[in-house]
């Protein structure tokens, strides 16, 4: 299910017959802004199409207002077996015409990403899990520091 599918409120309504987005037949806020609750259960592909599952959850830092991640659910089958990632945020595209996400990475290297069971989530707060996510996924985290 994608975006335009989960939105009850027409944020993403357009009369763009060929499934693409257009500037001048688009009304409300997407896809620069976008409501999470729609984003949730997304597809995420990669650069050549394979299927790596979906977006099951988006994690933001409360305190300074960004998304950190998007928890991604891939392999089993009715959450047996499941596998979970938490994929920086900024290492997801959005792709428009497909609506979905794309994720530059191949299929095997996701399988071998660092991940974690839904009954054992890891501590995504702690600056050191980030760094190693961040590295693996080849993103930068967020730079926290803020001018008042």
């Amino acid at each position: 299910m994608n975006y335009e599918e989960r939105d009850p409120y027409g944020i993403y309504r357009s009369s763009d017959t060929t499934g693409g987005f257009d500037s001048e037949i688009h009304q409300g806020p997407g896809p620069r802004l976008m409501g999470a609750n729609t984003l949730i259960g997304n597809d995420v592909c990669n650069q050549d199409g394979d299927d790596l599952g979906d977006i099951k959850e988006i994690m933001l830092d409360v305190s300074s207002g960004r998304v950190s991640y998007a928890v991604l659910s891939f392999g089993g089958f009715l959450t047996l077996g499941e596998k979970l990632f938490a994929v920086p945020w900024s290492a997801l595209k959005l792709d428009t015409v497909n609506k979905r996400f794309t994720l530059n990475i191949d299929k095997s290297r996701l399988e071998n990403a660092p991940g974690f069971d839904k009954d054992k989530w890891p501590n995504m707060a702690d600056s050191a899990w980030a760094a190693g996510i961040h590295a693996y996924y080849g993103t930068l985290p967020h730079d926290d520091t803020r001018v008042n």
